[in-house]
């Protein structure tokens, strides 16, 4: 059992469901993110996300698209990241998750990558632009180093498909709740719900929704059909207004990130 699994399984037990809160790696600085990580589990988050920059994201809207050119501007690389990692993960109480993209996983090698992201303390991949239908080797990998490899569902994915990602996913399916990419939206499909629903009657997988999530109200709305709820260009956002020449003046962006989450984390509580 992969710690996704062993989170889940607990917050099933206890009736929760899971913050899941999404932080570019090394926006505003590594040393910020790894303050960041420590922060948002103290306000509760039961996983973190970990975006590694890369130049040409497929499904990253703008605010996220703009941290991973600060830090590739900044020139901080995947290995400085694992390092980060590594220092960070074993005081966090919470798996993390790193979003990446199979460019960088293939350059590294696919082996490779899922060893050096197991010892930085990685509990599970996801592969935004991995076709499931060539996600056999890396399924395999991540099977025997017992890491979650979490695949995306759309609001358009063909029922046929649909059941090929869920046979080829571990640790959780992450819906996408909108067609499009990344950002904060005021409003969330009326069908949302639904096609949640429909997707549990197929899968015992959690299912966790991701994509425009950024209000109380929309934790709210959602957390009754959601094993988890990922949010991320909000919080990206909030964390762009931190100094990225000194570590140590960027105490009200995390003041900010801290508050903010803590309104997230309330109002899934109290559902």
């Amino acid at each position: 059992m992969s710690a996704v699994d062993d989170l889940f399984a607990q917050l099933k037990a206890r009736g929760e469901k899971a913050f899941i809160p999404f932080i570019t790696a090394g926006d505003p600085s590594l040393e910020t993110t790894s303050r960041v990580l420590q922060s948002l589990v103290s306000q509760g988050a039961h996983m973190c996300e970990v975006g590694i920059p890369y130049s040409d994201p497929i499904a990253d809207g703008p605010v996220i698209q703009a941290s991973y050119t600060r830090v590739l501007e900044d020139g901080i690389r995947l290995e400085q990241i694992l390092q980060m990692l590594r220092e960070t993960t074993p005081s966090l109480k919470a798996p993390v998750l790193t979003m990446v993209s199979h460019a960088i996983v293939y350059r590294r090698g696919m082996g490779e990558y899922v060893e050096a992201a197991k010892e930085a303390g990685v509990a599970g991949l996801i592969v935004p632009d991995l076709p499931v239908e060539e996600s056999d080797e890396l399924q395999a990998i991540c099977r025997s180093a017992d890491m979650s490899l979490i695949q995306l569902i759309t609001p358009n994915t063909p029922p046929a498909r649909t059941e090929q990602i869920i046979a080829a996913t571990s640790g959780f399916i992450y819906y996408v709740s909108v067609v499009g990419i990344t950002g904060e939206r005021q409003s969330l499909p009326n069908e949302l719900v639904k096609n949640v629903e429909s997707l549990r009657a197929k899968t015992s997988l959690p299912i966790c929704i991701g994509f425009g999530i950024s209000t109380p109200e929309h934790i709210r709305m959602l957390a009754p059909v959601a094993d988890g709820i990922i949010v991320g260009s909000a919080i990206v956002k909030r964390l762009s207004k931190a100094s990225r020449s000194d570590s140590q003046d960027d105490s009200k962006a995390l003041e900010e990130v801290d508050a903010y989450a803590k309104t997230l984390t309330s109002a899934l509580a109290s559902c």
